[in-house]
């Protein structure tokens, strides 16, 4: 019997890229689930012919840097969880693309099964963690916010709160060893169940936190059993398997001009694309498409 994978997807827009995305998922040996943010009024049209595609109903007001992205999540873990026995649960954007084809990403995790594809952060961090997750931030479904009187009220309240903690030295979350990296893994599906299991304790710990969609995952895998089978603990790309491009702490998206390195890369997921350059898009499919 053949292992299947949940391929889990989180979207709000650049929808020709989530088509394009679905076109190179679409296999018999995978199911794929879909969250539309909230604020999503109109909902692309989408179609397979060999997956089975699922769109959330339960979907969230998704808010950059809010507890509200981790809740998306959670509900697609959830989602997939109990619909079906998964071998993986891949957490992807609808900006990524698969580098690999579904064959060769398929052996990759038989041959790697029970592994924990988590990317760590390598550098120091503890004055980042400290701010974003050991201190209380208010009014956090408008961290983006900048425009308006009350918007930038709130900005100045929320300054002025997290300068008064630090210099009463109030820190929560105190006992737990943080660990943060990319938000885009693949993981098992006894990982999930733990996840799953605990999911109000980790609302409850990043409620009022900032960007904890990088955080929780890395620190709940550190801080549990499953420690033991992270794939790699010293390289966050390879970690992850994703192919990110970091340039001045801003990612950048690929372009045609990158067709080569993709796919000649050692990763299977790449992030991020664009409706600016759908060449490259193109090629992919192409490519993979021909290959399978």
């Amino acid at each position: 019997m053949k292992k299947k994978h949940a391929y889990l997807i989180l979207a709000h827009n650049e929808f020709p890229i989530l088509r394009k995305l679905i076109t190179l998922l679409d296999d018999n040996r995978n199911d794929i689930f879909i969250h539309f943010d909230k604020k999503v009024n109109n909902l692309p049209e989408l179609f397979v012919n060999n997956a089975r595609l699922f769109v959330l109903e339960n979907r969230v007001d998704v808010r950059w840097a809010d507890v509200s992205v981790v809740e998306a999540e959670l509900n697609l873990f959830e989602n997939a969880f109990h619909k079906n026995a998964y071998q993986y649960f891949h957490l992807l954007s609808g900006v990524d693309m698969p580098i690999k084809s579904q064959d060769e990403i398929h052996q990759f995790f038989d041959k790697h099964d029970g592994k924990e594809f988590i990317g760590y952060y390598q550098q120091d961090n503890k004055i980042e963690i400290k701010r974003k997750v050991k201190r209380f931030h208010i009014f956090p479904k408008s961290f983006r916010k900048n425009n308006g009187l009350i918007n930038i009220s709130k900005k100045l309240f929320r300054s002025l709160h997290l300068v008064l903690q630090e210099k009463l030295n109030i820190e929560r979350n105190s006992g737990t060893n943080f660990k943060k990296g990319t938000q885009w893994v693949s993981l098992t599906s006894d990982f999930v169940e733990l996840i799953i299991k605990k999911r109000k304790e980790i609302e409850k710990m990043y409620s009022n936190t900032f960007c904890p969609d990088e955080i929780f995952i890395q620190t709940f895998c550190w801080n549990s059993d499953f420690r033991g089978n992270i794939y790699n603990k010293q390289d966050e790309g390879l970690g992850c398997m994703r192919y990110i491009q970091w340039v001045d702490n801003q990612i950048i998206d690929w372009r045609s001009d990158d067709f080569d390195k993709l796919v000649s890369s050692p990763y299977l997921f790449a992030r991020k694309f664009s409706s600016k350059d759908l060449n490259i898009v193109n090629l992919l499919v192409n490519h993979f498409s021909v290959n399978q």
